[in-house]
């Protein structure tokens, strides 16, 4: 099932992606949760009743009819991966890490499949970084390699859009990677009965046409299951936590000359079987 949250001339409202339709969810059945976050925690309890909605398909509008909007509007966590490819690494210059590398972004940082990535004022090193998420279901702590399928609500595709100024100018990459907007994700989140094994995705990013980036995330070093053991150690994972798994090699930074995003620039990522991102570039107001 893909799940989605849109506006179609109202309030946002979540939403099932049947083909190239949308059904809501929440006209159907008002005593539905109205946001991502509730329907996810609720899932066990609603999700017979969900499918059924989506099945039937009443008031289904058309998916090009409708914006849709990030699927979690302001996500609880957002934890990202470094250095987690080896071509990625290479291209760095740096060792594959012992440990697992991890940083957080801003919830406020969360935007849309296709809206506007900003190029920060202060700045001009604006970077791509396509990567599977996936979607914290009923998570928990101390959650065991075995047991970190079960953890997983669904995934879908994000770009980690890095400010590589402002990341490097200290040791801490937190700030650097938490520019508003810079959290792109979606276009839906596909749950994870959906994806038989997230660790067989063909995953590219295109800048304006150019595919920049492309891999499969049978390359991860740490894979999705190692990350949620690992993550869940430290912290409590919750309903809609986002983790983003890495990125391969193929960064603007990483070339020469180095090309980063600027004002007009498009930038996609697809991910096999989740769908893809398309966000323009756009000069911070």
């Amino acid at each position: 099932m893909k799940l989605a949250t849109f506006e179609a001339g109202a309030a946002p409202q979540l939403g099932a992606v049947v083909a190239d339709r949308i059904v809501p969810l929440n006209a159907a059945a008002p005593g539905l949760p109205a946001e991502m976050i509730g329907l996810i925690a609720a899932w066990p309890q609603v999700e017979a009743q969900v499918r059924q909605i989506a099945e039937a398909g009443v008031g289904a509008l058309a998916l090009d009819g409708v914006r849709l909007l990030a699927p979690i509007r302001r996500p609880g966590k957002i934890m990202a991966i470094g250095l987690n490819y080896a071509d990625h690494i290479a291209e760095s210059n740096l060792g594959t890490p012992e440990h697992q590398i991890w940083f957080s972004k801003a919830s406020t940082a969360a935007n849309g499949p296709y809206d506007a990535i900003q190029v920060p004022k202060v700045s001009q090193a604006l970077d791509y970084e396509a990567e599977l998420v996936a979607v914290i279901g009923q998570g928990g702590r101390h959650i065991g390699k075995a047991e970190a399928a079960g953890a997983i609500f669904g995934y879908c595709c994000g770009n980690d859009a890095t400010e590589r100024a402002w990341q490097h100018r200290t040791p801490q990459w937190v700030v650097g990677k938490s520019f508003d907007t810079h959290a792109p994700f979606g276009p839906w989140i596909t749950t994870a009965d959906e994806v038989p094994d997230p660790h067989a995705l063909s995953l590219r990013c295109l800048v304006n046409g150019e595919v920049r980036q492309e891999s499969n995330t049978r390359h991860l070093v740490f894979n999705v299951w190692d990350q949620i053991e690992h993550l869940s150690q430290a912290m409590t994972l919750e309903p809609g936590d986002l983790i983003y798994t890495g990125t391969p090699g193929g960064i603007g930074a990483a070339m020469k000359p180095m090309r980063f995003l600027k004002d007009g620039d498009r930038v996609r990522v697809e991910i096999e079987g989740l769908g893809a991102l398309d966000n323009p570039c756009a000069n911070e107001a």
